[in-house]
């Protein structure tokens, strides 16, 4: 009897044991289905972010019958590229060395009395040069002598059409003239600029037309222009151009002084904005900067043109194509404490140092 009862509870010791393992095997069943399920929506739901990370809203003010009315756009933006080239790089000028190990592709470094060139790298290759156009801009309204407090208002032909870049100034913003070139030219306001261009006797097109028969007859035969804001890739210059457009925009005080301000705040439709210099450099103390213009766009990398007294000499430096967030003004300081340990400074006639020549053939390049 008690054998029989052992085997008896034996065998339902193991039936309870294949039940629970059923009943585990089953409930982990169900925990994968439903994990897969989770997982099943959590990509869909990862679709659907990516789709709509392309895409994004415009917001616009159109003026419609008088009154301002907001318009909102779907823009589908690009899919992100693994690497993103610059027209230096299309044609080689990336791989170029020279001693200072600049992050520039393109570099030019001029002394501005005696025109004595004290470095170059690539200089005479014409490449897009972003807002650095705005230099040219601020030129032509201030020689043109145009009314500095004239109000004129941010129309939708000021919207960036091109590239979609933001701008704090809504269509409908009132501001003078002189505002407008101030934060166009410091903190390198796009609609500003459209709108400096637009303003001009003949429209746009007899700006962009004044843009380009001041660099002829500066000598930059290497640049064209094509808008007044520099987005387009088509305006092109090279650095030896640039370094002529400097020398000249320097000796205008109105530009001298709204592309080295560090911050200034404006008036726009009954509302104060605070801009912000693209440029830190010219809130450093040990930098003494007389005229500068930051610019970027992909296919320009990032630009600055610059003069600056180093060591007791005025120069104009220009750094096309550079590689990373802080690569030019960086760029700026390597070639400064170049500058510094050159001996004697001045008088330029007397210096010693021979003047470091780094380029590469580049056929085609050349904008006619």
């Amino acid at each position: 009897m008690l054998k029989l009862a052992l085997a008896a509870a034996m065998s339902m010791t193991f039936l309870f044991a294949t039940a629970d393992d059923a009943a585990a095997a089953t409930r982990h069943k169900g925990r994968t289905a439903t994990a897969k399920k989770v997982k099943a929506k959590r990509t869909d739901l990862a679709k659907v972010i990516a789709d709509d990370n392309r895409q994004r809203m415009v917001r616009r003010i159109e003026m419609v019958h008088g009154k301002r009315k907001v318009v909102y756009q779907r823009v589908r933006r690009a899919a992100p590229a693994l690497a993103i080239l610059s027209a230096g790089d299309l044609v080689g000028l990336n791989k170029t060395h020279d001693p200072l190990d600049l992050r520039s592709s393109v570099a030019y470094v001029l002394d501005q009395t005696s025109s004595e060139v004290l470095f170059e790298k690539n200089s005479t290759v014409a490449l897009p040069i972003a807002s650095i156009t705005k230099l040219m801009t601020g030129l032509i309204v201030v020689q043109a002598h145009q009314n500095l407090d004239e109000v004129l208002t941010i129309s939708d032909a000021d919207v960036d059409k091109h590239k979609f870049t933001s701008s704090r100034l809504p269509v409908g913003t009132r501001m003078t003239r002189g505002n407008l070139l101030h934060i166009a030219l410091m903190s390198s306001e796009n609609r500003a600029a459209a709108a400096l261009g637009r303003n001009y006797p003949g429209g746009i097109t007899a700006f962009v037309e004044a843009m380009n028969a001041k660099a002829k007859e500066l000598g930059m035969n290497d640049t064209r222009y094509v808008d007044s804001s520099g987005l387009s890739s088509q305006n092109v210059s090279s650095a030896r151009d640039l370094a002529k457009l400097a020398i000249t925009a320097h000796q205008e005080p109105l530009l001298r002084q709204y592309t080295t301000d560090p911050n200034y705040a404006v008036q726009a439709s009954g509302r104060t904005l605070q801009y912000h210099n693209t440029n830190y450099l010219v809130a450093m103390p040990d930098w003494n900067i007389g005229l500068q213009k930051t610019g970027f766009i992909n296919e320009a990398g990032r630009c600055l043109v610059m003069q600056a007294m180093i060591q007791g000499r005025n120069v104009i430096m220009v750094f096309l194509d550079s590689k990373g967030k802080q690569s030019r003004t960086a760029d700026a300081g390597r070639m400064r404490k170049w500058l510094e340990a050159l001996k004697p400074a001045i008088p330029a006639t007397a210096a010693a140092a021979v003047p470091v020549t780094v380029s590469a053939v580049v056929p085609g390049t050349t904008a006619q």
